[in-house]
């Protein structure tokens, strides 16, 4: 595509941008349905080309040598279970929050594509199984020059199927975190910091790009956006006005706290806190059906069935399994299900025996069916399991997070006044004893 534009001074200036904004494939779908019996989440398999193993293993190797790491596992950080221990927690340390989307948690890559072909750049969604999708017809222009592009950067974000009033979908990658830049780390650097390089490196120059070409909207496979946070206090606007709006436009389940000040930690971080209502708090299992086994009748052996045969017909037995060690299970207990539930599982038309399955714990403490975790790999960690059962044991709910707000907003405010220092502390010097200015 050719498009000419005129600048400022009214010379004519002509971009090509064809190699990078291709239309999208028809043969993807924009939101198709999942596997699930809840909020509609995307589908990665209509979003993205999954790479074979040899590409996706090289992808990984570049990835890990981006984050200056040996280990090809999924590169992402991953939350815990907010329980009424972090409530002082957000008292001790600057939080930002942001709503908990109901969506598909996905890094993207960017790379070089190669330099001969009309793929200069390319982009590759990596789900929390460490797959890799290709996504094409998107392009990071560079600030200042919608024909350059960023590459060997990594962001983290998820992807969410908006639904409008009038039926309308729309697909979007929201951005919540930048690990690495252009080649350059940004992990060691703080939450702040990292969002604003991502704003004013990558979100900004892309919606630039599309505000002077707008028609060539039509041609993104998804709109991206950065995510909408508050300062940790904020949690009564955040209930009251956000997740009311998202919930009517691609679901929530709760909320984020990440800490202000922390570095970004690849696996567990402790500074990441998933608060979900007490009712809405869920585990991931690997679940193994059992089902109730018939002796064969006469008819049977008239057919030459002599040895005893499950019924598949008959309503089974959903035991749970949590990961222990990598490829170790123990049993947990079992998932209460009920015959119209089970006709509704099996209506998914997914793989059930062996599943990942994402339950909660009814009123009378049974475990029950939320959805199935086809992007997963294997259950919830034991430790993983601990901590969620602890969060549903302490009941932190949506009136004590607004309750701690002023306490919360206060601690903030004394920690961020220029003005306020500790008594008895003296200012930071250096062995010589003259102040040192503080440098990242």
């Amino acid at each position: 595509m050719h498009i000419s534009s005129t600048d400022e001074s009214s010379n004519l200036i002509e971009i090509q941008l064809e190699p990078y904004l291709k239309p999208y494939p028809a043969y993807l779908s924009i939101c198709p349905q999942p596997s699930t019996m809840s909020h509609s989440v995307p589908d990665l398999d209509s979003i993205g080309i999954k790479a074979h193993p040899e590409l996706a293993d090289q992808f990984r190797r570049e990835v890990a040598q981006l984050l200056g790491r040996t280990n090809l596992n999924f590169p992402g950080a991953q939350p815990v279970s907010f329980s009424a221990k972090h409530l002082a927690e957000l008292q001790r340390e600057d939080y930002y929050v942001c709503e908990k989307t109901d969506g598909i948690r996905c890094l993207m890559y960017f790379a070089h594509g190669d330099p001969e072909s009309d793929t200069p750049e390319i982009h590759y969604l990596i789900d929390r199984k460490n797959d890799y999708r290709f996504v094409p017809g998107l392009h990071f222009p560079q600030p200042g020059d919608f024909q350059s592009f960023h590459a060997d950067t990594l962001v983290d974000g998820e992807l969410v199927c908006d639904t409008a009033k009038d039926g309308s979908q729309e697909l979007k990658y929201l951005v919540f975190d930048c690990l690495v830049l252009d080649g350059q780390s940004l992990m060691h650097r703080t939450l702040d910091k990292r969002l604003a390089y991502l704003k004013e490196k990558v979100l900004k120059p892309y919606n630039a790009l599309f505000e002077k070409f707008p028609e060539e909207k039509a041609h993104r496979p998804f709109v991206v956006e950065d995510k909408s946070t508050q300062f940790s206090y904020a949690v009564d606007m955040m209930f009251r006005d956000i997740i009311p709006k998202v919930k009517l436009l691609h679901g929530n389940d709760g909320l984020i706290f990440t800490c202000r000040s922390t570095p970004y930690r690849i696996g567990t971080d402790e500074h990441i806190l998933k608060w979900k209502p007490p009712s809405e708090n869920t585990i991931d299992f690997r679940m193994r059906l059992e089902f109730p086994i018939y002796e064969p009748d006469t008819d049977d052996e008239a057919d030459g069935i002599s040895d005893p045969y499950p019924d598949y017909d008959a309503l089974p037995i959903c035991h749970l399994f949590v990961m222990v060690n990598a490829g170790e299970h123990r049993h947990f207990g079992e998932m209460h299900i009920t015959p119209s539930e089970w006709k509704d599982m099996q209506a998914l038309n997914v793989p059930l025996d062996d599943a990942i399955v994402e339950c909660y714990k009814d009123e009378n403490g049974r475990w029950r069916f939320h959805r199935i975790r086809d992007d997963k790999n294997d259950a919830n960690h034991v430790s993983t399991v601990e901590k969620v059962l602890e969060s549903i044991e302490d009941r932190v709910t949506e009136e004590d997070l607004i309750r701690a707000a002023p306490a919360i907003k206060a601690a903030w405010k004394n920690r961020n006044d220029p003005h306020s220092k500790p008594r008895g502390m003296p200012p930071p010097a250096n062995g010589n004893g003259v102040k040192r200015k503080y440098e990242e």
